[in-house]
Formats: structure tokens, sequence, C-alpha cells
């Protein structure tokens, strides 16, 4: 006790003016408001750096979620374009039930759980099957292009042939020029694929975008696949045009499987016999 004595008595005057001194700030920020919103707005500019800087720190936490809800959106968005694309109208304009009779194509979102991209016969294995009402023979798609073909199914996954395999063949055109041919791989580079069969008159420039075709049932006509590289100078039977893929195959990220819903219609018809 007398310690503390002994010391408000030692510096009794500085302590004396460290009080009116806080008096002072006190009055000034309380009636001047030019020092007091300097005041606010330094408090304000603190603390919301501290609050960006948690709301960061949390939404990096919280990405695996958003992410997934992005994907569920992008999903429901691109099976309600392709809903909206087949709506028919009868001769008083009123809409015809686009859904149930109209509709070609569904998606289902998946992800990748298992993806090879350097051997001759690459295979990718997604996270949906037979549940989700995936099959054989359905194309595999993201948001840059195609990716591949379902190869087999069972209840709860799905193996796809990527592109990137020597036995698939998928049918692709130049969209300025519309001439068609077949997209094969070499076995070589994993960012690059051959468009073959394409007619020799056509006028490929490096540079032209390469697309789906439309000519199946698997994949839906205008699926993005990348531009031309090198062309056939030699002008071979082959005709072989070096495309280079919009997709890096070594990192995909989430798919889409699209499913023909006339798939089974067309086929019964093309295989019929021809009386």
């Amino acid at each position: 006790m007398q310690q503390l004595i002994y010391f408000f008595q030692k510096f009794k005057y500085l302590l004396f003016f460290l009080l009116l001194q806080f008096i002072a700030v006190v009055l000034t920020f309380n009636n001047l408001n030019f020092h007091k919103s300097k005041y606010v707005s330094s408090v304000n500019s603190v603390t919301g750096g501290m609050y960006s800087k948690a709301s960061s720190i949390s939404e990096y936490f919280n990405l695996k979620s958003v992410n997934q809800q992005l994907l569920e959106e992008n999903t429901l968005l691109r099976n309600q374009l392709e809903k909206n694309a087949s709506i028919v109208f009868n001769k008083d304009s009123t809409i015809v039930d686009s859904v149930k009779f109209n509709q070609k194509f569904t998606f289902t979102s998946a992800k990748i759980i298992n993806n090879n991209y350097s051997k001759a016969f690459n295979y990718l294995t997604i996270n949906k099957g037979k549940n989700e009402g995936l099959d054989k023979e359905m194309a595999v798609i993201n948001g840059k292009g195609i990716i591949g073909i379902t190869d087999a199914t069972s209840s709860n996954y799905t193996r796809v042939q990527s592109i990137l395999n020597k036995n698939s063949k998928i049918n692709a055109k130049l969209k300025n020029d519309r001439s068609f041919g077949t997209l094969k791989w070499n076995g070589k580079k994993y960012n690059i694929v051959q468009l073959t069969d394409v007619p020799r008159q056509a006028p490929v420039k490096i540079g032209d975008t390469v697309e789906t075709g439309g000519k199946s049932t698997i994949f839906p006509a205008g699926i993005p696949i990348g531009t031309v590289v090198k062309v056939d100078e030699e002008n071979s039977l082959d005709n072989i045009i070096e495309v280079k893929l919009f997709n890096d195959m070594s990192n995909i990220g989430p798919v889409y499987v699209i499913k023909n819903l006339h798939k089974i219609e067309i086929r019964t018809l093309e295989n019929q016999d021809i009386e």
C-alpha cells in the first residue's frame, strides 16, 4: 500500500497530465465532427480489414461446398436450356408439352475420381452410375469441351473411355466450313488429337475451331473440341489435321454426362431391315 502511495506521489504530475490529455481528446472528438469522422473512419478501416481477412479464410474453407452448389446450378441450367430449346408452339402460340415429348438430351453432373492420360488406352472413372440413370455410350463433357464416352457402369460408378484412347472415334466437323471427319488419337501427345477423313478440298486453316458433328446418338452437335494447329501440307489421302484440345486432359475437374433420350428410337429405326 505504501508503495502504491509512493508511486502516485512520485508520478502525480505525469498522471495528472495524462488525465488532462485524455479529457481533451474525448472533448475534441465529441465536439468536432471532422475529428470524429476521421476516428470512425480509421476504426472502420481496421475492423473492415479484419472482417475481410476473416471472410476470405471462411470462403477458402467453404470452397468445396460452393463448387458443389455451382455444379448443381450449372446442371440445372443446362437441362433447362435443353427443355427451352425443345419448346413447340401450336397454331394459337400456346406451348405444347415440350418437356415430355420433345426434349432430346438430359445432363447429369459428376466428379472424376480417377483419370489416366499417359497410356495408349486411357480411361476415367466418375462417381455416378446406374442409380443416377447412367449407361454405356453416353457423352461426357465439361465447360471447355468433350472428355469421352461412357464405357461401363456399376450402381454408383462409371468408367469413361477418354478421347485420349486409341480406340476412340468421334464424329467431328470444322465449325466454319462444316466439313465432317473422324476424331482419333495417335497415342502421342496428351493435348493433341487428329481429325481424319475431312474432304481434301475443305479450306482448313490454322486456328479453325473443331467441334462435334452430331451425326451420332452420343454427342450433340456443336460441343467444342479444340483448334487446328497443323494441316497436312502434302494433301495425302489420310488428310490428317492436328487439333489442340481445349481441355487439359491432365486436369479436368467436374464433368457432365449427356443422355440422348431419343437414342433407342433412332437406333431401332436405323437397324430395321430394308425391304
